[in-house]
Parts: C-alpha cells; structure tokens; sequence
C-alpha cells in the first residue's frame, strides 16, 4: 500500500461517504430484485471496503497485477457489498452486477466468485478467508514482492475454529503484510453473537500475537487512519470495527432478519427515500430480463512450469512409495535454483518423507503443525500465485478431515498437489480411525482433482516428476509398507528406463485371455503374484494396472472385456473405489461381460499389514482361490 496516496483528504473523504450511500442502494436494490441474498451485514460491511479500495494498490484495467494489494472475502455473502464497491471502482458496469445479481448464468453468484473482476477467492464457507489471506500473503513474501493482504470477516465466523488457526500461523511466519478486518456487528442468523456463542474476539487475536485496532466502523476518517496504522504495523494485525447490521436504513439497522433476507419492494421505496437516492428498480427489471447467459465458462488459463525434472531414480530393491517421492521432490529441488516449489506439512515429516527437501530449500518449507484445516487453504491459495505448491499428509488428515477445505481449493481452480501416504489397510496397525480406504471416493466428488495412485516406488518417482511440471490440482495417494518393485514377465523392472508415464494410460502387467484382474496401487505387486499363482494352475490372467483413476483407460477397458470376465482388486472402500469406477465406464461404453470386485467391505482392524489382508481374505492366497472357484 501506497502510504501517501491513503492519506485521503477531507474532500475526499466526502466524496466516499457519498459512494458509500450509493452502494447501500444498489445493495438494497438487487437484493430486493433477487429476492434474497443479504443485505444487512453487506450495509454494516460496505463503508470499510470501500474506504479500503480507495487506499489500496489496485488497478480496474488490470485486476490481476502482480503488484496489487489482494483483498480477501471472506464472509462472501456480502456479494452485495463487494460488486457495489468494486463497480463504483470501476472494476466492471455496476448495472450489471445490479441487475444480474443471483441470475442464473450470470458471474454475479450469491457468494463472491473470482470470476468477478477485483474478487480474488471465492468464499461462503465461513472461517477459510484468512488461511486463504495467510497464503497469498505468504507467497508475495516468498517472491519478494512489497504488497499487502487484506481479509474481510464477519464477527460470527470468528467462532470457527480454522480461524485460530490462522491466527497462529500468521503469527509463526511474522506475516506483517496481512491485515484482518472483522465486522462487528454482533449479529448473526439466529440472534445476537453473545447469545449463539460467547467469544472475546479482541483478546483472542491478541493472546495469539497480534496488534488489535478498535474502531467505529461508519467511521471513515477512524477507518483510513486504522488502515494506514495496521499497514505499518510489524506483525499482523487486526482491525475490530464496531458497525450496525442494515447501518443507513432506520428500519434493517440492529435487525438479525435482515442478515439473509432481502427488503420487499414498498420497504424498498421507503430505505431509497431515507438514503436520498432514486429507484430504479423498474430499469434493473428490464435489464434482468434481457439478460441471456453466455454457455461458455470463462476460466483462468494456466501455463505449466518449466522446470527441470530430472532423470528417473530407479529403484531395485523393496522400498516405500513415500520416500521415492521424497527423493523425487528433493532431487528436482536440487536441480531448479531458487525453485518455486513449495511444501506444506503438517507435524508428520518424517512420515511423509520432506526432510530432504527441506534441507535444499529450507526458506520453501512450512510447517503447519496440527492445524490440516488452515494449512490446506493456505496451500490452495499460495498455488495460485504462481507457485507449485504440494501439501503432504496422511490420508485421513489430507483427504477425508479437509474435504470441504479442498472442494474450496477446487472451486478457486488452485494449482494443488495433494501427496498423502498411509492410505488404506496397508496402514495397518494404526487401526480404523487411520485407515484412509475411501481416498479415491472422496475425490471423485471434486471435479478438477485428478488422482494418480502409483503401483510402486520406480512409477512413484516417475508420476511426481510428471505432476511437478503440470498445472492443475492432483491427488497422489500411496501406502505406508514397502512394496516389491513390479517386473514384467522376463523379471525386468516394468516401470523403469523404458517406461514413460502417459496420463489416462493403463498398464499391461502380463497378457491372458481367461480373465482380466485390474487392481491400483497397494495391491498392485500381490496382484502379480496372483497372475503368476493362476498361471502355475492353467489360468491365464489378463493384468492391468490402473494408476489414473479419473481419467480411464478405454482401450485398456475394452481388452479386458474381451476376456468375458473382469475382476477388480483394491484396497479401497469396495462400495466407491476402483470397482464402481470400472462397473460405471464399462456400462457407458457398452462392454457386456462378467464383473467381480474385491475390496474392502467394513472399517478394518488394527494389526500388521500383511495380517490384515489375510484376516479380511485379500492376501494372495484367498484371492487366488476366490479367482478359481469363479473361473471353475
């Protein structure tokens, strides 16, 4: 932030408090025209926001310059407040965002959308905007650029747990570029703050290590001066501005109603009177109506990162899927000076194996202690920045407790690569609780993350060089044990110096005709092992590895079921992994043949690995005499 341009003066001051009556009745009007949304925290919002648009570094012919401020939201469903401030900026034609507010096609959402000029990340879910602010913020440091992040908050999302968390990791990193907004209106859906859930707002940011500023929060020449002083600030710093809900209209103001609720159209003429404006509300109609949504989405356009990715390790002897891609991202670490890789982890290094990166680049790994939640959306926000960013955790911890925190990321089309180990029974002893066996399932849900399960430590090493070059969010889920490494028929290493790693490309483990066995990652080497069993006894078996599971291999598919009969083998939910995967894309193409799936059919035990699959009968020897009494 400029310091001397934020000095506004008096004049100037007044000519926003004007601005600020206008956008109270454009926020009036397009709720009204839609019929909803919320118009009461948007009014008690709107005189700070705008207040920080005037002051901040950023440009409405160029919304995505590096140097820019960014301005978080992250209560986003003061959509209101947000397309009147940044249409009165010039960011797009206020009319639009008036009248197309909630319409059906229109980038106008209910809830902040990036694809709104001015909007940086798309929020609603309360309490992930300031790890997201925590991420841009981080990055801007990390590339050494002087800008400031702004979070905008309401006072009920501070009862969200995530946000302490943010707190605490804002406070680790001396992120004195961030700047967190809470307006305090002390009103939410169900009552007042105090009732639904008591909190001391300032003293928490407080005991966690921050500078606290309290301010009215109508109040713009209190507003421009707690701005340039947070600026200034060496630590981060949080601004509590006391405001009134539906602040401006005698009638909405201190009313909790009036959070999710818009204003009828005779209760619109009486507000429009008060702030001394016009309605014209019959113009949005006819507007809104004339609205004709485009069919085609407009989406950010990414380039992939030009690293150097190295030659393949190649691993001969048994070995863990997590150190070979520990070894693979170190290695394409020492290869790329001053790389912009970034990793987050979350109090399990030594687990998930980034200690070796660490020490190459030190300055690029963070350390997010138990708080998965915080440390997935600050992951998510740093990848939009230009940077590779891959967050390692368990499975439990990565995929299943950040579900929401990643469907987020997805929404916000973040470049993230999700590395989680001790996935499925293989993680053995750990018990139920630590058994990730629904990894793939889960995923499948986002439509963006693709999801890459490695067959073995030498494909492992190959898949992370392949995703360290991509843009795009990914999913690479593998196991605790050490795996055998896969050879082909002649006792090579299959995935090794004649491989290359395609995406969507299955793989042709050995060739037969009695029967098709697909399996993913774990189970991958036992499934060779049951290959080479049934072969001893006459059964030939057609072996495929699968390691891209949203992306089919077709043809791979259609050989299968040319055997007549497919079996499919994983150590995984048996009711949403692999098998339902294949069951849907045979049915789609049409194939008709016999269908078996074997996977996991309850939560598991605790016991060693190899145990578990014997006590749940997905060892090599129950599968081979599954296989045969249904070939028989």
């Amino acid at each position: 932030m400029d310091l001397i341009k934020a000095k506004l003066s008096i004049e100037k001051l007044k000519e926003i408090q004007k601005q600020a009556d206008q956008a109270r009745g454009a926020i009036l009007i397009m709720t009204t025209l839609a019929g909803s949304g919320h118009p009461g925290g948007s009014m008690s919002t709107i005189d700070f926001l705008l207040m920080l648009l005037h002051m901040a570094n950023i440009d409405p012919k160029n919304p995505k310059w590096e140097k820019r401020d960014r301005i978080i939201i992250s209560h986003g469903h003061v959509s209101p407040a947000a397309y009147s401030a940044f249409g009165l900026m010039g960011f797009f034609n206020m009319d639009d965002a008036i009248s197309q507010f909630r319409l059906a096609g229109s980038i106008f959402e209910g809830h902040v959308e990036p694809a709104v000029p001015g909007i940086e990340w798309a929020s609603g879910n309360l309490g992930q905007g300031l790890s997201a602010g925590c991420g841009f913020a981080l990055a801007c440091h990390l590339k050494k650029i002087n800008t400031h992040t702004f979070v905008l908050m309401g006072d009920g999302e501070q009862q969200k747990g995530q946000v302490s968390e943010a707190h605490r990791f804002a406070v680790k990193y001396r992120l004195k570029n961030i700047t967190a907004f809470v307006d305090y209106n002390k009103l939410q859906i169900c009552g007042r703050t105090e009732k639904i859930m008591p909190q001391d707002i300032l003293e928490n940011y407080v005991s966690d290590g921050w500078g606290v500023i309290e301010i009215d929060g109508h109040d713009l020449v209190e507003i421009r001066d707690s701005i340039i002083d947070a600026v200034c600030h060496d630590k981060p710093t949080m601004i509590l501005a006391h405001t009134v809900m539906g602040k401006g209209v005698s009638f909405m103001e201190n009313k909790e109603k009036y959070h999710g609720a818009a204003i009828s159209e005779e209760q619109l003429n009486e507000a429009l009177k008060e702030l001394g404006l016009r309605n014209d509300i019959e113009k949005y109609k006819e507007l809104r109506e004339k609205f004709k949504p485009s069919n085609t989405i407009q989406k950010e356009k990414n380039k992939d990162f030009k690293l150097k990715t190295g030659k393949q390790i190649i691993y001969e002897e048994r070995t863990d899927n997590r150190s070979a891609w520990g070894n693979a991202i170190a290695d394409i670490a020492y290869k790329n000076d001053n790389a912009p890789i970034v990793i987050f982890d979350c109090d399990l290094q030594g687990s998930v194996k980034t200690k070796k990166f660490e020490s190459i680049l030190p300055q690029n790994f963070f350390q997010g202690g138990i708080m998965e939640h915080n440390t997935a959306v600050t992951a998510g926000a740093m990848s939009k920045e230009g940077l590779q960013v891959f967050f390692a955790d368990f499975g439990v911890f990565g995929v299943d407790e950040t579900f929401n925190q990643h469907r987020l990321n997805d929404i916000n089309n973040t470049n993230l690569k999700i590395i989680t180990t001790h996935v499925g029974l293989d993680v053995g002893e750990d018990g139920k609780t630590h058994q990730c066996i629904d990894y793939l399932g889960v995923m499948k849900n986002l439509y963006h993350f693709k999801v890459i399960i490695p067959a073995d430590p030498n494909q492992t090493d190959l898949i992370i060089r392949y995703i360290s070059s991509k843009y795009g969010n990914f999913l690479i889920p593998m196991g605790r044990s050490k795996m055998d490494i896969i050879k082909n028929e002649e006792g090579k290493i299959f995935f090794g110096k004649d491989y290359k790693f395609e995406y969507g490309k299955a793989d042709l483990l050995r060739n037969g005709t009695d029967a098709a066995l697909i399996t993913m990652g774990t189970l991958t080497g036992r499934a060779v092992e049951i290959a080479e069993k049934l072969k001893n006894n006459n059964i030939f078996l057609q072996l495929w590895n699968i390691s891209c599971l949203t992306e089919l291999d077709e043809n791979a598919l259609k050989k299968a079921a040319q055997t007549g009969t497919i079996f499919t083998y994983e150590d995984h939910n048996i009711q949403t992994g692999l098998g339902n995967s294949i069951a849907d894309k045979l049915m789609e193409l049409g194939l008709n043949c016999k269908f078996h799936k074997f996977g996991v059919e309850d939560y598991g035990v605790s016991g060693k690995s190899n145990d578990l699959f014997k006590f749940y009968k997905l060892d090599v020897d129950s599968m081979v005499k599954k296989i045969k009494n249904l070939l028989s």
